[in-house]
């Protein structure tokens, strides 16, 4: 590899890492979120200074070029990024659904309590128009 390009590589590989710590630190992004990140940047990081691994992984998969290994490797990146939002996202719909359901069970048992102070005082219609 060129100088210039594993030098333009090399900064990008530490910017890329220097931001997402930025991103964890300033809470805008989470640490769960920055793991893929993290390690891919380090990989690249990597790979650029042992450009002989990259050409060694290239002949091992068999692709032509270096290139077509490091597509190869995006691809696989954003596959694992989609499953770890997936896999999120099933959390929270579960999450959603069981709040959802409490706060069903909750009001159920305001209104059975209401009813009940209700029926004790005789004064359904003061609590009925207190809630509303």
């Amino acid at each position: 590899m060129p100088l210039k390009q594993q030098v333009f590589a090399l900064i990008v590989c530490i910017l890329v890492f220097a931001f997402n710590i930025y991103m964890v630190r300033q809470r805008e992004l989470r640490e769960e979120y920055s793991v893929l990140w993290l390690g891919t940047s380090l990989l690249m990081f990597v790979l650029v200074l042992k450009y002989d691994w990259l050409e060694s992984l290239t002949a091992l998969i068999g692709a032509g070029l270096p290139t077509t290994t490091l597509f190869i490797g995006s691809i696989i990146f954003l596959m694992l990024i989609c499953v770890q939002f997936s896999l999120k996202i099933s959390r929270l719909t579960n999450q959603l659904k069981d709040l959802a359901q409490d706060n069903a069970l909750i009001r159920a048992e305001i209104v059975k309590i209401r009813d009940c102070e209700g029926t004790e005082n005789g004064s359904t219609e003061r609590i009925m128009h207190r809630s509303n």
